[in-house]
This record gives C-alpha cells, structure tokens and sequence, in this order.
C-alpha cells in the first residue's frame, strides 16, 4: 500500500488543505537557527483537523549540528509524537554540506536523544550518491529522496520513475519526492508531490518514541518477512533480531512479530 501526499513551505504560504487532495502533508517548520515558518502551525493544524497524516522538517543551513537540532526540536514540541521529524539536507545555503553523513548524522542522533523519535532524512538522489551514508542507515533513520523524471507539470502518479541502482546503503525508501511542479486541484501553482511507500500504520510508526513504544504485525498469509520490512521502513534483519527468527523464510499466519 502507499499514500500520496505534499510537501509545503513558506513558498505556500495560506494554502487551504481542505481543498487539496492528499493523504499527508509535510511542513517546513525551521531552518538554521533563527528561522520559524510562519504559516507552520496554521497549516499544521488545519491538516491536523482534516485527518491528514502529519511530518515537520528542518532545513539544515548553519555549522552546528546540535544547535540546529535543538532549535528543531524547540518549535516543534507540540508535534512530537503525532508528525513524523525530518532533517532536510541540501547544498544550498548548507555550508558543511561537503561533510556529508558526519554532521547529518550528529543532527539525527542529537533529535533522537531529545524526542525518543527517529526522523527521516531527505536529501537529493545525486546527494546520495556522493555521500557514504552507511552511519546513518545504521542509525535506523528512514529515507525521503527527490529525484524527478523531467520538470513538466504532474499530477500524482502511482508509479512515479526511479534511476537504477537502489538508494543503498538504506535498506528502502521510505518516501520519494518526484516532481517540483506537481498540480492539484484547489491550488493554482507549483506543489512537491510525494508517495509513501506503507501504510497509515506504518506512518504512526515513523511518529512515535522509537523507544516507548512497540509497533505489532500479525502475519497475514501470503506475507513475507521482506515485504513487512518495506512496508514499515526497516530491514529482514532487523525483524529477525527483534523476534527472534532464526530463519526468515519461515513465518506462519497468524503470528504476532514487533516491528519497531
């Protein structure tokens, strides 16, 4: 299952979600340190009232990993637990973007340390592929890549283009960006066009304290350990880990494994 969605920032200023058809929305919420969207607590909870899924981002534009993070986490405390988190990482404006997974992956721990929450990293696919990013796969933090087939104007699709080759070291993508200049009813202009790869469920899952709280699967027949693992954005072998599988090729319906 996936969903379509959006993403917003100041660029959208005002936009009216209850016109837009989208099962989630993503919304800038800082950057840097000194920077608060103004129109992110509006938008957020007027998706909020709609029933949307929800994730707030930070555009990392500074030097300092953990203060960015901790202005992150700072004006986004009332979403903690219900949105999903993301660091947006990218070569504008992003002085130590050479650096790469280092300081990226200072940012992701230091939000993990003061939410319980895992966030999500977005990123070009040309910046994943600059980049070693095995410590942050490590790190169990989900992936959210751009990469567009052209720039001509889109409507959702369900199965939007990829290059070849796979977003390793990630074991799946979790959400891919693939159009700038997507086009949906109820807005006149430009919107960042989104699909989810998983469930409702599984988005809950990205949400919530990694920590406190156990996610359940009951195996349904037919299903597979890889296909759980995509489903909720993490790998056969950490399914295995957690449940005790000593061989993946042999789940039963009706069995009850953690997934996060």
């Amino acid at each position: 299952m996936s969903m379509n969605g959006i993403d917003i920032s100041g660029w959208q200023s005002g936009i009216d979600l209850s016109r837009v058809p989208c099962s989630f929305v993503i919304i800038k919420a800082t950057q840097g340190t000194g920077y608060v969207n103004p129109d992110c607590d509006r938008a957020y909870q007027q998706a909020k009232r709609l029933g949307k899924k929800l994730g707030v981002y930070h555009y990392f534009s500074g030097r300092s990993p953990v203060a960015e993070a901790d202005y992150f986490v700072r004006n986004i405390e009332g979403y903690i637990g219900e949105a999903i988190l993301v660091l947006d990482w990218e070569q504008t404006q992003n002085p130590i973007y050479d650096q790469g997974a280092v300081p990226a992956r200072r940012f992701l721990d230091r939000v993990y340390e003061k939410t319980s929450v895992r966030p999500l990293i977005y990123m070009s696919r040309r910046t994943l592929r600059s980049f070693n990013w095995t410590t942050v796969a490590a790190g169990n933090y989900g992936l959210w890549v751009a990469q567009y087939a052209d720039n001509n104007p889109t409507g959702y699709q369900e199965n939007p283009w990829f290059a070849a080759g796979g977003v390793s070291p990630f074991p799946v993508m979790a959400i891919h960006q693939y159009s700038s200049t997507g086009r949906l009813p109820g807005y006149n202009g430009n919107l960042d066009l989104n699909i989810f790869y998983g469930t409702p469920e599984a988005w809950d899952a990205y949400a919530k304290s990694s920590r406190n709280t156990a996610v359940y699967y009951t195996i349904k027949y037919g299903d597979t350990l890889s296909g759980i693992a995509l489903r909720y954005g993490t790998t056969v072998k950490y399914l295995a880990e957690l449940n005790g599988i000593k061989d993946p090729n042999k789940i039963y319906a009706g069995q009850r494994i953690r997934v996060r």
